[in-house]
């Protein structure tokens, strides 16, 4: 049975969704304004794991992503671009699926974007004034009444009056209580506005996904997921938005990854160890990065270091290089009786892909055995297995000869041919020749494996 932590609760619970055999989830997705960083990348990497688990599972789930697409960020990188807002938008959403494709990650069902859902947002937004639960400030702005909500804080455990006492209201300010959070800005000059009751302005951040959140999924759904950085305020906001203006509780579990650090230090553009996707990809196989980011539970800091990405590349090596000349059976993980155990045990244990992953070393090492013993029905049959599991973390999901020779068809005839001038200089026991050969294969990054009387090859 599926057990997974709920940040509401700060405890493992066993999973129940709302419906029977269906499953609602909602994550924060990207604000589009610059490349994918390696934060992103274990956000998209998380859920899509979640994902498919609870599909491999049985049941029929409902994955939405949002795409912020206007905000104060936004708005400054167009400026200084000095291009449109939908320009920079439209180019960085390509950017972000190009990135995620490459790291496996499935489409989510629906991507709504915030221009595209201003009407349920300004219907919200009316329905929390009509509640007393947010005000027009004299500037045109409307808040959000913290002070009128009583759950403030539930989700990250924060006291109103401690957060208060930190807090101060500029002289300036236009709300009447430190914590209280714009829903809508009152349009600026030079900036993009919409329509509303309280004149031409924008949304404010959080609105945004409690109302694209209950326009896919209804108004109470079962799983929200984001990185830690958003459950305050992104996220207890959006628990005092929606439940403020449905009346109901809005989620059941909520799931936070946690933070990417980079060589043990917080991730941050200032200290200069800041790392897009693009910039990892162009060092590492995607599926290498995928696996580095499985190597770790999703709540556990992830500790980005190239010793640590060098290690996932080995280890993925290791389990095309087993898979390589094998035709595998097409095998239904669910009906294994020695390892699907283990595997769904980790992955009910909170999606625990650590362990899961430990699972499929040993079926890796079952599978190296059988080969010794030239037993091809077993060896399909664990191929095939260790195919299904991988299928279900996103792994494994190219042929064993395209990973391992890093996908280098134009260089293959080259390679193929300087293979057979060494295997020929083995032949006529010209071992100087030969090693010429394979020092000139290893400069190109070649790395040969010579068993049972054949030569294969592959990139390091």
């Amino acid at each position: 049975m599926l057990k997974l932590h709920n940040t509401l609760s700060k405890q493992k619970e066993l999973f129940k969704p709302i419906e029977p055999g269906k499953v609602k989830i909602y994550v924060c997705g990207m604000t589009v304004y610059d490349l994918c960083h390696v934060g992103h990348a274990r956000v998209m990497v998380v859920f899509d794991v979640v994902t498919r688990y609870l599909r491999a599972s049985g049941y029929d789930v409902t994955y939405i992503r949002n795409i912020t697409d206007i905000d104060d960020k936004i708005i400054k990188r167009a400026a200084e671009n000095g291009e449109t807002i939908q320009t920079l938008t439209e180019r960085y959403i390509k950017e972000m699926h190009a990135d995620a494709d490459a790291l496996g990650v499935l489409r989510p069902d629906r991507e709504p974007r915030a221009t595209e859902a201003m009407q349920p947002m300004l219907d919200m937004i009316q329905t929390l004034i009509d509640k007393g639960l947010a005000y027009v400030a004299e500037n045109g702005d409307v808040y959000y009444d913290v002070s009128e909500f009583s759950g403030y804080g539930k989700l990250s455990g924060r006291q109103v009056d401690d957060l208060r006492a930190g807090e101060r209201i500029a002289v300036n300010e236009a709300k009447t209580d430190p914590l209280d959070f714009v829903l809508w800005k009152a349009a600026k000059p030079e900036e993009p506005a919409w329509e509303s009751p309280w004149g031409p302005g924008r949304p404010g951040w959080h609105i945004e996904c409690s109302a694209m959140s209950a326009e896919c999924l209804g108004h109470h759904f079962d799983i929200h997921g984001g990185g830690q950085d958003l459950q305050f305020p992104h996220h207890e906001n959006e628990i005092a938005q929606s439940e403020g203006a449905h009346g109901c509780q809005s989620v059941n579990y909520w799931m936070h990854n946690g933070f990417v650090r980079i060589d043990d230090e917080k991730m941050s553009k200032s200290l200069g160890n800041f790392f897009t996707v693009r910039e990892v990809l162009a060092k590492y196989p995607a599926e290498a990065v995928r696996y580095f980011i499985l190597m770790s539970h999703y709540r556990s800091p992830l500790n980005y270091a190239e010793d640590q990405l060098e290690q996932a590349k080995t280890a993925l090596t290791r389990f095309y290089h087993s898979l390589r000349d094998i035709t595998p059976e097409t095998v239904n993980w669910q009906d294994d009786l020695e390892f699907a155990p283990r595997f769904r045990e980790a992955m009910d244990d909170d999606f625990n892909t650590a362990l899961a992953l430990s699972v499929l070393a040993d079926v890796r090492q079952a599978l190296n055995k059988t080969r010794e013993e030239n037993d091809d029905q077993k060896s399909a049959y664990l191929a095939g297995l260790l195919l299904a599991f991988g299928g279900v973390l996103g792994l494994f999901q190219q042929s064993a000869e395209v990973f391992l020779t890093g996908g280098q068809q134009d260089e293959t005839g080259k390679i193929e041919q300087l293979i057979a001038d060494r295997n020929a200089a083995r032949a006529a026991k010209d071992w100087g020749r030969a090693d010429q050969v394979r020092d000139e294969l290893t400069a190109m990054g070649i790395v040969l494996e010579d068993s049972a009387g054949k030569t294969s090859w592959r990139k390091i």
